[in-house]
C-alpha cells in the first residue's frame, strides 16, 4: 500500500510525512506594534504597585512606556529598571477580564533579562482568583527563571496543599552552557483534562497529573485560566540585586500564542474568548 499513499500524497501536494495540525491557533499577540506602542489593551491589562506580592519583591509595577512597550522589531519589552538605591520599577501584564483559556498549549518566544534578583516569569492563574484567593485558584508557571541560574528553566503547578516552597515542579537546563539571556526559547505547556506537560524548545522536561499532588489535595486546573507576563526585581526566591546586578533589564516577548487540540479534550463548552 505504501506506494499508492505516496502516490496520493504527491497529486495532493502533501507530504508523505507531514503531522497532522492537532493543534488550532484561538488566540495570539504578535507584538507588532510600531515603536513605543504601549500593550494592545483589548489583550492585556496591568497589576499595579509595590506591595511585595507575597514574594518580598522590591519592584513598583507601573502601566507606563518606561516599563513596558513595543520595540518596533515585534517584540514586547517588560523593562526593569533602578531608580535609586533599593528603588526599582517594572511590569507585570495579564489577560483578567480580556481573556481565559480552558486547556490547549500555552507558548510564548521569549528572551529572558539577566542578574542577581531578575525574577522574569510566564505563568497562568484560575480566573476564579478574586472569591476563591490563593492558592485554591491554582497557577500554572510556564516558565519562571532566577538570576542566580541563567541556564535553568523553572515549570511548577500551585494549588491548595502543593504551594510555594511545595509547589510541584522541575527545572529544564539549557545545553552546553547556553544562557536563556542570549537568545529567543520557546516555553510552552500543552494543557488537558488529564494533565499538563511543561516544554522548552519543544523537549518535555515536566509533566503533573491529578496522581502527582498530595493524597487528599485537589486538583484545580480543571477550570479557565488567564496569563501573566512579568519581571519581578528582588524576592524570597531570587534574592535582591547586588552589586553586579546592572540596569535597565529587559525581557523580550516575540509572541504570544494559545491553541485548542483539534479534537477537543472535553465536551462541554471550550475556551472562553
Amino acid at each position: 500500500m505504501r506506494p499508492i499513499i505516496l502516490l496520493c500524497s504527491v497529486l495532493l501536494g502533501v507530504p508523505a510525512t507531514a503531522a497532522p495540525p492537532y493543534w488550532t491557533l484561538i488566540w495570539s499577540d504578535e507584538f507588532d506594534g510600531p515603536a513605543g506602542a504601549a500593550p494592545d489593551a483589548t489583550k492585556w491589562t496591568f497589576d499595579l504597585g509595590a506591595s511585595g506580592w507575597g514574594n518580598q519583591e522590591l519592584e513598583n509595577y507601573t502601566d507606563t512606556r518606561d516599563n513596558s512597550y513595543h520595540d518596533s522589531a515585534g517584540n514586547l519589552v517588560i523593562e526593569s529598571r533602578q531608580h535609586a538605591p533599593g528603588q526599582f520599577t517594572s511590569a507585570r501584564l495579564k489577560t483578567q477580564t480580556k481573556f481565559t483559556v480552558e486547556y490547549g498549549k500555552i507558548e510564548a518566544r521569549m528572551k529572558l533579562p539577566a542578574g542577581q534578583g531578575i525574577w522574569p516569569a510566564f505563568w497562568m492563574l484560575g480566573a476564579n482568583i478574586s472569591d476563591a484567593g490563593w492558592p485554591k485558584c491554582g497557577e500554572i508557571d510556564i516558565m519562571e527563571n532566577i538570576g542566580r541560574e541563567p541556564s535553568l528553566a523553572h515549570g511548577t503547578v500551585h494549588g491548595p496543599g502543593y504551594s510555594g516552597g511545595n509547589g510541584i515542579g522541575q527545572s529544564y537546563s539549557l545545553p552546553d552552557g547556553q544562557q536563556f539571556a542570549g537568545d529567543y526559547h520557546i516555553f510552552a505547556v500543552e494543557w488537558s483534562v488529564n494533565g499538563i506537560q511543561f516544554f522548552v524548545d519543544g523537549n518535555m522536561y515536566h509533566s503533573v497529573t491529578p496522581a502527582s499532588i498530595p493524597q487528599g489535595a485537589t486538583w484545580v486546573f480543571n477550570q479557565p485560566f488567564f496569563l501573566l507576563l512579568n519581571v519581578a526585581v528582588g524576592g524570597s526566591w531570587p534574592g535582591n540585586p547586588d552589586a553586579t546586578s546592572s540596569f535597565p533589564q529587559k525581557m523580550l516577548v516575540d509572541y504570544v500564542r494559545v491553541y485548542q487540540h483539534r479534537r477537543p479534550f472535553r465536551t462541554k463548552q471550550g475556551p472562553t474568548l
